[in-house]
């Protein structure tokens, strides 16, 4: 064999190799993740072409597939699509979210846990179905905190969460604005590529879930866990006297920080006082007192600075600055829920849950059973600890504050009569001249036997700047929530 022919031959036997190698990494090695791409349309046309399984909220669908006159035999429907929209996300030709994209594998079928159940489809010959995905979602709680937040002036822009303490279940998820799933879901494709355009492009960003991908500036309800680190310190509890005052200069800054008119005392003022009346001078003082490295601590107790949630995506993480030198003008601004501090609406009722459980915050879950076709259960979620925040008497001595802001102090709005409320108001900066300030609320009931902890947040309403305040907005909407848990 001359030179040239035996240069081709083995430029011929690489090629040959580099396609075997090729062929073996796409069908293995990466045939589990090109499976799941939600752009994959040969496994969505497949996946039109058997009943998908249900998403349900208690018995009743809010995500279902039924038979359909057209090429692709199913269509899904969404039967409740604003209010939940945020939660089952679509299933479309294009592209999936929500549960519907986490959960695919048990909705389509294809999932190790449905392998008896295909197995005998096979043998008998019927056709294929998916299982159901059964939520922790309470009806009552979500239809209390869609209603309540829709019912806000103007346009509004906010969401609502809802854990149940002892297990992190999320009772209630609402994000506005919202959308309409069925017409994303569509078998119409130029009907939903219009759609899905004119949702991606809405400066609102409908498709947007503001529970878990908005982070913005707590303000005041960040001063619980401010509270929280004072009083693990082993310096304060519920009844110690705190720094109050008109004004608080924080060390190495000629900025002032003030109470807005808020009656603060002057000198030592008691710690409840300091909650109801949501003292920004004795919070920033306890921040630095605390110090930059202990207030990272205890954020990050909370769940700051941490991804915690497995069955809906993507999770934006909540913020909290962790550098140990940070200037006592920047951790003074910390304590009251300003500087860089941000947090998720899922956070904030997850710091709520967590003084609620005793100390404890429980990982969040939205899943609660996968279920077979005929809905017998295959898998239950089993609740897990995330982390111990505070100790079980620091957890009682913030209730008793807490429950004392909502008796006495600006988180009134959201008493129950004849239950035991904690809760604490927030009014947070922006930070822009022109986008007025973010109102939120926490709380949890009954306080002595905690079965509901909520957050809300309103980052837009068509509300006069000067009356945004968390209290007068969140409260009612807060109480709703917690009264058709309690019920």
């Amino acid at each position: 064999m001359n030179k040239p022919i035996r240069t081709i031959s083995i430029f011929c036997l690489l090629l040959f190799l580099a396609l075997m190698l090729n062929a073996t990494y796409l069908q293995y090695y990466k045939a589990s993740s090109l499976d799941n791409d939600p752009r994959n349309r040969r496994v969505v046309v497949a996946s039109y072409a058997r009943e998908r399984g249900a998403i349900l909220v208690g018995r009743t669908p809010v995500a279902e597939s039924k038979p359909s006159d057209d090429q692709y035999k199913f269509q899904r429907t969404y039967a409740q699509p604003f209010k939940y929209a945020p939660i089952t996300g679509f299933f479309s030709y294009y592209n999936q979210t929500g549960i519907e994209q986490k959960q695919n594998d048990v909705l389509s079928g294809d999932d190790s846990l449905l392998f008896v159940t295909k197995l005998v489809d096979l043998l008998s010959n019927d056709a294929s179905k998916g299982g159901s995905v059964q939520l922790t979602i309470d009806p009552d709680a979500q239809t209390a905190a869609f209603d309540g937040l829709s019912a806000l002036p103007g346009d509004v822009e906010g969401s609502v969460v809802a854990l149940e303490p002892r297990t992190g279940k999320i009772l209630a998820m609402v994000s506005l604005p919202t959308y309409d799933p069925n017409k994303l879901a569509s078998h119409d494709l130029s009907s939903v590529s219009s759609s899905y355009e004119a949702l991606s492009q809405d400066p609102s960003e409908p498709l947007l879930n503001r529970a878990i991908q908005t982070r913005l500036p707590p303000g005041s309800t960040f001063k619980i866990v401010t509270a929280a680190a004072a009083i693990e310190s082993g310096n304060y509890d519920a009844s110690s006297q705190v720094p109050g005052g008109a004004e608080y200069t924080p060390p190495q800054t000629d900025n002032v920080i003030d109470n807005e008119g808020r009656d603060c005392g002057t000198g030592r003022i008691p710690f409840a006082q300091a909650l109801e009346n949501s003292c920004n001078t004795t919070f920033a003082a306890l921040a630095n007192e605390v110090g930059a490295e202990k207030m990272a601590e205890q954020a990050e107790a909370f769940g700051f600075n941490s991804h915690y949630l497995d069955d809906l995506g993507p999770q934006a993480e909540s913020a909290f600055p962790t550098d140990p030198n940070l200037s006592p003008a920047f951790v003074a601004q910390t304590g009251i829920g300003q500087y860089e501090v941000a947090a998720t609406p899922l956070q904030m009722a997850m710091v709520a849950a967590g003084i609620a459980n005793g100390g404890t915050v429980m990982k969040p879950y939205l899943v609660d059973e996968v279920q077979s076709p005929e809905l017998d259960v295959l898998k239950k979620t089993e609740p897990s600890e995330l982390s111990q925040a505070v100790s079980a008497s620091t957890a009682s001595e913030l209730t008793k504050l807490m429950v004392s802001t909502v008796d006495d102090g600006t988180a009134n709005p959201a008493a129950i009569p004849g239950v035991e409320v904690a809760g604490k108001t927030g009014t947070a900066q922006s930070g822009q001249d022109n986008v007025p300030p973010y109102a939120w609320f926490v709380s949890f009931a009954p306080a002595d036997d905690p079965q509901v902890a909520v957050a809300v947040m309103i980052q837009k309403a068509g509300i006069p700047r000067d009356e945004i305040a968390g209290g007068v907005y969140g409260g009612p909407i807060a109480k709703a929530v917690m009264e058709a848990i309690l019920q």
